[in-house]
């Protein structure tokens, strides 16, 4: 359902039965790692422009691996990570990352 790449890969699908009888799939509520359980790579200052994209390329690899970024600096909203010029970010490899 999900590119493998994707914080919802590992996810179960479910399915329920909606009110005129028909089928609906959805996806199980994800949570939020605890924190502290990756391998810390490195720290990283946020400076003027920098986006999250541009830093999971640079660190992780893959751009579209931003959102362990988010889940390791435990932020709900992954934007708000490059919102502050001189934010301390942690950068660290998750160990239920999908690969």
């Amino acid at each position: 359902m999900f590119d493998p790449g994707s914080r919802y890969a590992t996810l179960e699908t479910l399915t329920t039965t909606g009110p005129d009888g028909r089928d609906i799939r959805y996806v199980a509520r994800r949570f939020l790692p605890p924190a502290g359980g990756g391998t810390v790579i490195r720290e990283h200052i946020v400076t003027e422009g920098e986006r999250l994209d541009h830093l999971a390329a640079r660190y992780l690899g893959d751009p579209e691996l931003f959102w362990q970024l988010a889940d390791v600096n435990n932020a709900m909203r992954a934007e708000a990570l490059v919102e502050e010029v001189g934010r301390r970010l942690i950068v660290a490899l998750l160990p239920e990352a999908p690969s």
